[in-house]
């Protein structure tokens, strides 16, 4: 190997923003995430309907659908 041409491998810190911290070693100190394996839908189990700009409300809308309450009881 040739020295002097590769980066430092180092302690790393990968925070979510969740508020999930996980240290880890890089070549980046640190690195800031949107989702992690804590806050993801996948690993939780829980789906989050992101409404951006309407979409989920205009699609409602067109079909005729109406809200699912939460926590219906039958």
């Amino acid at each position: 190997m040739k020295k002097g041409i590769h980066p430092k491998y180092v302690r790393s810190r990968i925070v979510c923003l969740c508020g999930n911290v996980i240290e880890t070693r890089s070549t980046v100190p640190e690195i800031r995430v949107e989702i992690c394996s804590n806050c993801h839908p996948y690993f939780t189990g829980k789906q989050k309907i992101v409404d951006t700009a309407g979409r989920v409300e205009r699609f409602r809308k067109k079909y005729g659908l109406k809200e699912k309450p939460e926590d219906s009881e039958s």
